[in-house]
């Protein structure tokens, strides 16, 4: 029974280090361009973001930023929207809320 314990929180910390690193992979493939992990570059750093949005919010403004850009109150939008698989948009948002700054 040990065994399978830690066999099981062994399986579970390696799924978070692939989804981290597959974020990661998301980020430098899409995102880099304009953001930046903690630093202001175009667009907010991670950081900020992680700190101010929920998952959800931070899902619907990947795939359809128009929209929510205008659900938030922004006047206007120069983030593109996204067409990832699911597995990467999972990804991704993990790795965003990992920068957020903990109180």
């Amino acid at each position: 029974m040990t065994k399978l314990i830690t066999l099981f929180f062994t399986m579970i910390f390696i799924n978070s280090f692939a989804s981290a690193e597959d974020g990661k992979k998301v980020f430098e493939t899409y995102c880099w361009g304009c953001h930046h992990q903690t630093a202001v570059a175009f667009g907010p750093p991670f950081s900020e973001i992680a700190s101010k949005r929920t998952v959800e919010e931070i899902q619907a403004m990947i795939t359809d930023p128009a929209a929510v850009s205008k659900v938030l109150g922004y006047k206007r939008n120069a983030m593109p929207a996204f067409t990832l698989k699911s597995e990467e948009l999972k990804s991704i948002t993990e790795y965003i809320m990992s920068f957020k700054e903990s109180k």
